[in-house]
């Protein structure tokens, strides 16, 4: 069911909730090297999730952006190793996977001021998120693009933001009312279903998106 609802034409924003290891992050970036590699749907995956809040001024950091992320988007290399696993020479095929789908690794404060059309947009760890947080990354959602949002409100890593409180309670409720989003809880992957997206979601006209405006404003 959330891959139907990840691959549909008439859903712009899917939100995956569910507690850790449920298989959220592997099944949108499965689809996403999907969507990318053999449906030609999007030109880009964009990677980004919240950090903990003593690492916001990550711009003062060493490095390029994605060293700067590096330690808060582990999750996601480790996904691709289990995709990617039963490749031979499986690390230069990571890389590899990296480059030709032009993966690109975010910070939150990097997207600020700019618009990302033709991409697939996965932003992890969204309980993290205030709710302007999260209104100022759907307003960076461009034409042709796929926002994906993941999250688990039992794993708040912010002193500031609760359960009651956090960006992804808000926008929960908030795109119930719209016909082109759509949300759903994950429970967890069997080995089976690991299998699946291993099997299937690897290499081998725009909806009307004015609801994206009407939440941001």
């Amino acid at each position: 069911m959330a891959m139907r609802l990840l691959d549909s034409e008439d859903v712009d924003m899917t939100v995956l909730t569910g507690p850790a290891g449920s298989g959220k992050t592997l099944l949108a970036l499965a689809y996403g090297l999907h969507a990318i590699l053999e449906q030609r749907k999007y030109n880009k995956l964009i990677v980004a999730r919240s950090t903990p809040p003593i690492a916001e001024e990550i711009g003062f950091l060493p490095g390029t952006e994605e060293e700067k992320m590096a330690p808060w988007l582990a999750a996601f290399d480790d996904n691709l190793e289990i995709l990617h696993g039963a490749d031979e020479c499986s690390n230069g095929s990571i890389e590899y996977v990296k480059e030709r789908a032009n993966i690109q690794f975010k910070s939150l404060n990097f997207m600020r001021g700019r618009s990302f059309n033709g991409a697939y947009i996965v932003i992890d760890e969204a309980q993290g998120l205030t709710q302007f947080q999260l209104k100022s990354i759907i307003s960076r959602v461009g034409a042709d693009s796929k926002l994906v949002v993941l999250g688990n409100l039992a794993q708040i890593d912010n002193k500031y933001i609760s359960p009651l409180t956090s960006g992804l309670t808000y926008l929960v409720e908030k795109i119930k009312q719209y016909p082109h989003a759509g949300v759903m809880h994950v429970n967890g992957l069997c080995g089976l279903a690991g299998s699946v997206c291993r099997r299937e979601f690897v290499i081998g006209a725009p909806v009307e998106r004015s609801w994206l405006t009407r939440y941001a404003g």
